[in-house]
């Protein structure tokens, strides 16, 4: 019995070795692109790969390292689906109940029509004015809340509701409103109360423009046409991306947020089930992560991923449900497309 424990335990390494070799290899190539940021690989929760590369801050040639911090952006959603689930598993939340039933202030055209899961599925049906005013929406004025919710996402319906995938932060920025008025609470301390605190997220908080954070990368875009290549992109205010992406993180607090929702312990089995059950009518959107099956050279999996971005920052976040891998990229250069990049370190760990 020892002997076979010692040769699994051999093999095993051996394993390892050999995937994360490939991994290595792919990631040197990306690194050449110019790739900046960090890369973490975890089988079962326990980190096989994990490297910090390049420069957080170009000012001061500060290199990556894990101290540093990353603008995670619209993987901040995942964070408000979960409150959402958390909310609902309390009784508080009926996802197929409308918009206001708990925000009855609401002025939109949908506020009697949109649903909970509608918001969830980014198919609210409403004139997205908030995406398509993007600069002024973000980057000219701090919104209160209301009046960016007054302003930019209480427009008339243009889809039934439930009927059309159309991406966007309103969807989301209206479920953290209700988040409050459910709650009682601001959405940054239900955030810290009910996910960050008890998972023990300590590198993990909601921002806003005024912070200052020590080890927080700087984002920067890539132009290769240019001198220097990298610049540092407009000026916005983090603030009124709000619920929908004002967050920042790091590749380890990510994998204890990623292990709390697939190992059921931030939330019961048949939320996550819920949470995870893709909408074909709508682009394969579940509750917060996109899912569906992927095909890796002649290994098939169950996918789910979620990724954020703007102003340079990147991230990337998959778990392969069925092989209990969880594969997590946070960059603060668009150099290379980490959409891409994302694929083919999976594929290079899957495919030794």
């Amino acid at each position: 019995m020892k002997k076979f424990s010692v040769f699994f335990l051999l093999f095993t390494f051996h394993l390892i070795i050999g995937q994360t070799k490939k991994v290595a290899t792919v990631m040197d190539s990306y690194i050449q692109k110019g790739f900046n940021g960090a890369v973490l690989i975890a089988k079962d929760g326990k980190i096989e790969y994990l490297k910090y590369t390049g420069i957080a801050n170009r000012h001061y040639d500060i290199k990556f390292s894990e101290a540093s911090r990353f603008h995670i952006f619209s993987v901040t959603k995942t964070f408000t689906a979960a409150l959402i689930m958390k909310l609902y598993e309390e009784n508080k939340i009926n996802l197929d109940t409308t918009i206001s039933t708990y925000y009855p202030e609401y002025k939109g055209e949908g506020r009697d029509k949109i649903t909970i899961k509608n918001l969830l599925t980014y198919s609210s049906g409403r004139d997205l004015q908030e995406m398509r005013d993007f600069l002024d929406v973000y980057s000219n004025n701090i919104w209160g809340l209301d009046t960016f919710i007054d302003k930019y996402c209480s427009g008339k319906l243009i889809n039934p509701p439930g009927t059309k995938f159309d991406y966007s932060n309103g969807d989301y920025i209206l479920l953290g409103k209700i988040i409050e008025k459910v709650s009682g609470k601001s959405y940054e301390e239900v955030l810290r109360e009910k996910i960050l605190l008890p998972l023990k997220m300590q590198h993990t908080d909601y921002l806003h423009h005024i912070d200052i954070i020590k080890g927080m990368a700087e984002g920067y875009s890539y132009d290769d046409s240019l001198a220097q290549k990298f610049y540092s992109p407009t000026n916005y205010y983090i603030d009124n991306l709000y619920s929908a992406g004002a967050m920042y993180s790091t590749p380890e607090d990510m994998l204890l947020f990623d292990q709390a929702i697939f190992n059921h312990t931030l939330l019961k089995k048949e939320t996550v089930d819920l949470m995870l059950t893709p909408y074909s009518n709508l682009d394969e959107t579940a509750l917060g992560f996109w899912v569906y099956p992927k095909k890796f050279g002649k290994i098939e999996t169950l996918l789910a991923e979620r990724q954020g971005g703007g102003y340079g920052f990147h991230s990337n976040w998959v778990h392969l449900i069925d092989k209990g891998l969880t594969f997590i990229f946070l960059s603060n250069t668009d150099a290379v497309d980490l959409n891409v990049m994302r694929f083919d370190i999976v594929d290079a760990y899957l495919n030794k």
